[in-house]
């Protein structure tokens, strides 16, 4: 009975991921992962908290929004915490993509965990944006103005697809209710996709900075990484603090800090800093629908690299081209969010054109085409040592069979 109970503890264990298997190389860069559960698990609490004292009505939500920064207590903090949380996500989310881009974490059989993780990625856009909507200033209005405008684009449906976003025939209190409810209850579906994303990644495994199978090089995840975790955790933390105290407002937007006017446009209509390389992809196409369809591409694009790759040696580093071909396509992301932030000008608006081609010409053409290459060159010197082991087999027997020739010659006489 002592042994059944035994063995039923180590299961439940191995359930909740205490005893999961994983690589003992990982490095820092596998953190992220606990950071951003971290982050999202503050953008549930603090949202809670901060909508028992929103009103979303377009007379009452900056207002509302200023009552719970000046009256309510601790609001400030809270709603520090949670506008400068949905930077952190991001911050967290887009070095957690690129360090699986970097060590090819999409490949099989992790290609669903990928795609999950792609999924998750699209609705945080759709719920920062919401997020961006309601406290209703100035950047706020013109912010949500332009966007529901593109679903407009769409041939015969766009219209009224509009109308029903905005609940009438321009952006009122229909619109806020409708983006506060909706903002409200996709944290939750971002949460059930997260716990799909876990038992996924446990299904098939945690990847290493070397790209190959570690078995049986292992080390549990409690208490080996969870230590590891809880540190990294804390420094990431301190940094949150930093911005929260010091600088809560650096990541946003000083017209936001003014009331909606409809008959006020700002010079420049921006979004938050973490969406503006789909912004600048955008607003490169010159056609609304074209624009609508590179910005949403350009995110569909990520989500079909397993399709598109299937690479043997799986990790960046050991890769002579495909390398700095990553670093480049780093440097162009970072174009393209300077771009989002510029005005449509000259040269803004060319750069933007040609970083955006790079980025899909980089998943489409480059990436694929270095990673085919340096297979087939790959393959082409193994065959050639393959060739040359060969020859040397050959000989090695050549010579054992003239040592026996000339040894049964000497028996013989």
């Amino acid at each position: 009975m002592r042994l059944i109970k035994k063995y039923a503890y180590l299961g439940a264990l191995d359930t909740m991921g205490v005893r999961y298997p994983s690589p003992s190389n990982f490095s820092y860069f596998w953190s992220f992962g606990v950071f951003a559960i971290t982050c999202l698990i503050i953008q549930l609490i603090t949202g809670i908290f901060l909508a028992m004292h929103y009103s979303p009505d377009v007379s009452l939500a900056f207002i509302s929004v200023e009552h719970i920064m000046r009256d309510v207590n601790f609001g400030w903090l809270i709603r520090y915490i949670h506008a400068n949380g949905a930077s952190m996500f991001f911050i967290v989310i887009y070095i957690h993509m690129f360090r699986g881009l970097y060590y090819s974490s999409f490949v099989r059989p992790r290609q669903f965990l990928w795609i999950s993780g792609v999924i998750i990625y699209f609705l945080m856009i759709g719920t920062a944006f919401l997020g961006y909507v309601l406290p209703w200033g100035q950047m706020s209005f013109w912010a949500a103005t332009v966007i529901t405008n593109l679903v407009s684009a769409i041939p015969k449906i766009g219209d009224a697809i509009v109308v029903w976003l905005w609940g009438g025939y321009a952006i009122g209190n229909a619109t806020l209710t409708r983006f506060f409810t909706i903002h409200f209850t996709l944290p939750f579906v971002i949460l059930a996709l997260v716990v799909v994303h876990i038992l996924l990644l446990h299904e098939f495994g945690s990847n290493n900075p070397l790209g190959v199978d570690f078995y049986p090089d292992i080390a549990y995840l409690t208490p080996y990484y969870t230590v590891k975790d809880l540190l990294s955790i804390v420094y990431f933390l301190i940094f949150f603090g930093l911005f929260v105290y010091f600088f809560p407002n650096l990541l946003g937007h000083p017209d936001n800090y003014i009331p909606a006017n409809p008959l006020v446009t700002p010079i420049h209509i921006v979004p938050e800093w973490y969406v503006l390389p789909l912004y600048a992809i955008l607003r490169s196409i010159p056609s609304k629908l074209g624009g609508v369809i590179a910005m949403l591409g350009a995110i569909f694009v990520l989500a079909i690299i397993p399709v598109i790759l299937e690479a043997e040696i799986r990790a960046l580093k050991f890769r002579i081209l495909a390398k700095p071909s990553y670093f480049l396509f780093l440097v162009i992301c970072v174009i393209l969010g300077w771009i989002g932030a510029a005005p449509i000008k000259t040269p803004f608006y060319q750069v933007g054109q040609l970083a955006t081609i790079f980025y899909f010409l980089y998943f489409l053409i480059i990436y694929p085409g270095i990673i085919y290459f340096e297979d087939m060159m790959y393959e082409t010197y193994m065959d050639y040592l393959d060739a040359i082991l060969y020859n040397i087999y050959i000989e090695e027997l050549e010579e054992e069979a003239k040592l026996a020739l000339e040894n049964n010659i000497k028996l013989n006489v």
